[in-house]
């Protein structure tokens, strides 16, 4: 269909207060306004009244009548014609006396028959009580009359009783209201025109009916609501010539107030933290269009932080304006603290409880009072002891990207069991010393989207029991790429991540290539990409779980740094890595997950780990030399719990060799 062309849209400031579409209740700062008092319905009737200009100047029937009418009749007829209802009153003798109606006929306001049929019908129609040869009372007339105007098609209705020979004659004069020509909308900023159009394109030309314009003006409502807006239609009027005229309101953040509260008092007090930090994470501003949904995103946001331990936004409204202050209420958290905990380490197999580790940390949670981290850890075990420092500025100030920045050193040891077995030199245990210290960047750059670059210097070697460099195991391998007691590199990191939710189940897909720059001649020179991917599903009341990982180096590379395949994470009923280690690998796995009670999960699983025939592959065929199979797949069954660590993991496999083994993890599989 053509654009109508006498569709007018105009954008202003219209200064009225809002109200909160129904059926969902306003917001606290509408209610207290005086259009907010009042229900679409009434403001409906407005709209009514404005086009019935005939009607309002007339309070009484001008009645003429050819002979004396019953006095009760004649009055109570006449008080039907008034422009606004009577309210209800009590039924007396007067409104129960009947009079006989011999003729029912429907006129224009000039007592002439209408040009159109099918008003004539429609009004027709509406009548209930009043039909030819009937005995009618003033409240069964009063009644019909609100029926016509309810049908939407006519702006007044007065009836008129006059005396013929055959007996009384009940006219209904009514006025239809005027064909619809174009339309006038204001105050709507935000309400795309063709929305608009499409909502009254089908009443061009036709004569405005009430009712339909009450659905328009409900759709038009629906669409802020559907949006979490606050916006409606706060005046509607037909205009001469057949125009309609809208008036939208909506509302404008006229300022953001952050006040601090007291944690135990409630009280107001002085906060820590900078307001250019909050005001900076708020995707609302002032001079926006105030909505409730980008609001409570906004609260969501503010409590990631991780530095309030509560946040709420109230409106104010803005006297005499259609704007709004949002009053941010923010409950602070200590910004520092000490902690302990403890872990498994992945990479011992041997002895019920030589793989855990005890941790002891300290943290600043906002640094500056600008939200930024920092973090002292430390952890020990047997074997594995590591050192981290990290720095975390998660919004780099004077960036509109949102790009976090994060400085980490660190100084590890962690087994070497994942790649050279149990038996690993001649001086007894191997372990894997590393120095490392990094730069990275992150920032999401499309939605469900984020990215990483990072630049990373390490310098790792092995070591025996006593602390020693050693360059080869006890099968003469080399245990370092250049030869040397130690490989150093510089590492250029690129990461992308995408995630559909939070939650476990949901699709995730993750790329990373680190390549080797060999800025120097002794450092290490190689490309490393790897990929992980996961998809949930929903089976009835179980959850089916699809994971899936690859990768890939080419180039020189530490031995100690190929992909090892087997263990809890990987393809479970093998110990860590003795299904194979290569410069290649892909694992897949499967899961079904049904609730069991309370906290309680069960799980049945499937893996299946390969190195692609890479092992051999590897700088001193670390796997090889071990009797690794190169490929292997596990199966059993297990139980989860929920606990404040994350989801506790017991489970029991088998693997394709006819072993079985226990696999205990905190948290959910990499």
């Amino acid at each position: 269909m053509a654009r109508n062309d006498d569709v007018l849209f105009v954008s202003s400031s219209i200064k009225i207060p809002l109200a909160s579409p129904s059926p969902f209740p306003p917001p606290p700062f509408v209610s207290a306004l005086p259009f907010a008092r009042h229900a679409l319905s009434v403001h409906l009737d407005r709209a009514a009244d404005a086009v019935r200009g005939w009607w309002r100047q007339r309070r009484t029937l001008p009645f003429s009548f050819s002979f004396p009418f019953p006095p009760p009749f004649a009055a109570a007829v006449a008080a039907v014609a008034r422009a606004e209802p009577e309210p209800r009153r009590h039924v007396g003798r007067e409104d129960e006396e009947r009079v006989l109606i011999s003729e029912v006929l429907v006129r224009d306001k000039d007592g002439e028959p209408l040009e159109r049929a099918d008003l004539e019908a429609a009004a027709a129609a509406a009548l209930r009580s009043c039909r030819p040869n009937s005995a009618l009372t003033v409240r069964e007339v009063q009644e019909d009359v609100h029926r016509i105007i309810k049908s939407g098609f006519f702006s007044s209705c007065m009836p008129v009783a006059v005396d013929t020979r055959d007996g009384i004659r009940l006219i209904f004069q009514v006025e239809p209201n005027q064909d619809f020509h174009g339309m006038l909308c204001e105050g709507a900023n935000l309400l795309p025109s063709k929305f608009l159009e499409d909502a009254f394109r089908d009443q061009y030309g036709k004569i405005v009916n009430i009712r339909h314009l009450d659905q328009a003006i409900k759709s038009i409502n629906g669409w802020y609501q559907d949006r979490g807006l606050t916006g409606l239609v706060s005046y509607a009027e037909i205009l001469s010539g057949g125009i309609l005229r809208l008036q939208v309101t909506e509302a404008e953040v006229n300022n953001i107030i952050i006040r601090f509260l007291d944690r135990r008092t409630g009280e107001p007090t002085v906060g820590k933290t900078k307001p250019e930090t909050i005001l900076q994470q708020l995707t609302t501003k002032k001079g926006q269009a105030y909505s409730r949904a980008q609001v409570k995103r906004d609260v969501e946001t503010i409590l990631t932080m991780g530095i309030m331990e509560d946040v709420t936004i109230i409106p104010q409204p803005v006297a005499d304006t259609n704007k709004v202050d949002l009053v941010m209420n923010l409950v602070e958290r200590p910004s520092r603290g000490f902690s302990a905990g403890g872990g498994i380490s992945s990479g011992i197999t041997n002895g019920p409880l030589s793989g855990l580790i005890g941790s002891f940390a300290y943290s600043h949670r906002n640094l500056f009072g600008r939200n930024k981290k920092l973090n002292l850890s430390l952890e020990r075990g047997q074997v594995d002891s590591i050192f981290r420092l990290n720095y975390i500025d998660p919004w780099i100030d004077g960036d509109n990207k949102r790009t976090s920045r994060t400085i980490m050193i660190q100084n590890s040891r962690t087994p070497g069991t994942l790649v050279h077995g149990s038996s690993q030199s001649e001086h007894g245990g191997l372990t894997i010393a590393r120095v490392t210290a990094g730069i990275e960047y992150s920032r999401p750059f499309r939605p469900k989207w984020s990215g990483t670059v990072g630049l990373i210097f390490q310098h790792a070697g092995a070591r025996d029991d006593k602390g020693y460099p050693i360059t080869r195991d006890i099968y003469n391998s080399q245990l370092t790429a250049s030869g040397r007691a130690y490989d150093n590199t510089l590492i250029a990191k690129f990461e992308s991540i995408y995630t559909d939710s939070s939650d476990h189940s949901s699709t995730m897909f993750v790329f990373n290539v680190e390549q080797g720059l060999p800025f120097l001649p002794e450092w290490l020179c190689f490309n490393r990409a790897t990929a992980r991917v996961r998809q949930g599903y929903e089976i009835g009341p179980a959850r089916l779980l699809l994971c899936a990982s690859g990768g890939h180096v080419v180039g020189n590379f530490s031995p100690h740094e190929a992909f090892a395949i087997g263990g809890t994470n990987s393809v479970r009923g093998y110990e860590e890595g003795a299904v194979g280690s290569g410069r290649s690998y892909a694992v897949g796995s499967g899961e079904v997950s049904f609730r069991m009670y309370g906290p309680l999960e069960g799980v049945v699983f499937g893996d299946y780990g390969s190195d692609l025939g890479s092992g051999s592959k590897v700088t001193g065929d670390p796997a090889g030399a071990r009797g690794k199979p190169g490929s292997g797949y596990g199966y059993g069954v297990g139980i989860r719990v929920d606990s404040p660590l994350g989801p506790l993991r017991l489970e029991y496999a088998f693997n394709d060799r006819n072993a079985r083994r226990f696999h205990f993890g905190v948290g959910y599989r990499n």
